[in-house]
């Protein structure tokens, strides 16, 4: 078996570089940038009030101002102003030439067309917004690999871009193994209701893929049969059930048979010591263990930072962290160990410690505590590393 970290490194090596498209911001919410994203105008486009108020020029000794019109947002004020003039403007509009001041209405005395004001605080350049101040034409919006989210969108948006290269979600095949799950309405004896599935169809597409599964009974044709399908129409395969050692575990034997390279099996880890990744046709696949918690743990730690990593993410092991422990913690495996907690206030609370099969504490928890094989104590205020969890 290999430690955790030597089979982050080897899951890491065989990330395969899929293809770009080019296609609105918009279409591209969730994906990750293919290339840098550069400013086609300035931002702001121009001097523009940053309030409703008055623009004028500061001028020494002038203390009063003459009100000689009126701009609006999306406007434009077409005179020059002489020193003494100003003209009343709303947030969003152009500062009129002439002018490099605003001053709020709330502290504007006006009588007539004139005005003089009370803001004690004002300087020159006052409540306006200068053009390029954020970002000037030319200069990188956003970086090769951020995610597009609703605010990147809107970025984009405010500076003229309208379009940008991703690489799309990618496609996932999920191969459920196994014969022990009930079919139908009616429980029937000796089996079980299943859940990896439904996991990990919810689970796969946070992540940006999108997922088709299958059912397949331990028999060796069939699943070669469902294997060679899914590498056919999927840019990654997983797998839940049959990656352990027994008589009924035929998922190493039928990576195999289709040509697979296995790169290891076996992790020093609790839970998910089965771990199977391999590579067919140099497409990845995860062979997981059947146990639904073992399953979702190495989800986590594994398969969704490389499927971060597969659509360009330049941070696919976001969400981790070092925090302090509440408590003591006492480990007895030998194997580095992943444990549901929760965090509140900066600091790491373990959850119960249950079997490989149970999910009622990662159903409360909000993190994975990583405990690496050669630290079995632990004290209050230790930093330990927390990945947090998609909710």
């Amino acid at each position: 078996m290999i430690t955790v970290e030597e089979a982050e490194r080897r899951v890491m090596e065989q990330v395969p570089q899929l293809p770009h498209m080019r296609c609105t911001p918009a279409e591209a919410n969730g994906c990750y940038l293919f290339s840098d994203v550069i400013a086609p105008y300035d931002h702001p486009l121009f001097d523009m009030s940053a309030v409703d108020g008055y623009a004028f020029a500061m001028v020494d000794g002038v203390k009063e101002w003459s009100v000689v019109g009126e701009v609006a947002a999306g406007e434009v004020f077409t005179h020059m102003l002489s020193a003494g003039q100003c003209v009343r403007i709303f947030t969003g509009a152009m500062v009129p030439n002439g002018a490099d001041t605003v001053v709020m209405q709330e502290h504007v005395e006006r009588t007539g067309d004139r005005i003089v004001h009370r803001d004690g605080k004002l300087v020159r350049g006052g409540n306006v917004r200068r053009r390029a101040e954020q970002i000037p034409q030319g200069a990188v919006v956003l970086r090769k690999g951020e995610r597009l989210s609703a605010a990147a969108i809107g970025l984009c948006a405010s500076v003229g871009v309208r379009s940008v290269k991703v690489i799309p979600g990618c496609r996932v095949c999920v191969i459920v193994t196994g014969g022990e799950f009930n079919e139908g309405e009616a429980l029937r004896p000796g089996k079980i209701f299943g859940s990896n599935a439904e996991m990990l169809e919810v689970a796969v597409p946070q992540v940006g893929g999108a997922v088709r599964t299958t059912h397949v009974v331990d028999d060796r044709e069939l699943l070669e049969e469902a294997l060679r399908e899914g590498f056919a129409n999927a840019d990654v395969v997983i797998s839940t059930g049959g990656a352990s050692v027994g008589d009924h575990d035929l998922v190493r034997a039928a990576i195999e048979a289709i040509g697979g390279v296995v790169h290891f099996h076996g992790v020093k880890q609790k839970p998910g010591k089965p771990l199977l990744f391999a590579t067919v046709g140099g497409k990845p696949f995860f062979g997981l263990p059947g146990n639904p918690r073992a399953v979702m743990v190495l989800f986590h730690a594994y398969v969704a930072p490389f499927l971060r990593a597969v659509q360009g993410a330049a941070h696919p092991f976001s969400g981790r962290d070092q925090l302090p422990l509440t408590h003591a913690v006492e480990l007895h495996a030998d194997r580095a160990e992943f444990r549901a907690a929760r965090v509140h206030g900066g600091k790491v609370t373990l959850l119960a410690d249950e079997g490989s099969h149970m999910l009622r504490s990662l159903v409360e928890a909000d993190a994975l505590a990583y405990f690496p094989a050669h630290v079995r104590n632990w004290q209050v205020g230790d930093l330990v590393d927390v990945q947090l969890l998609l909710r």
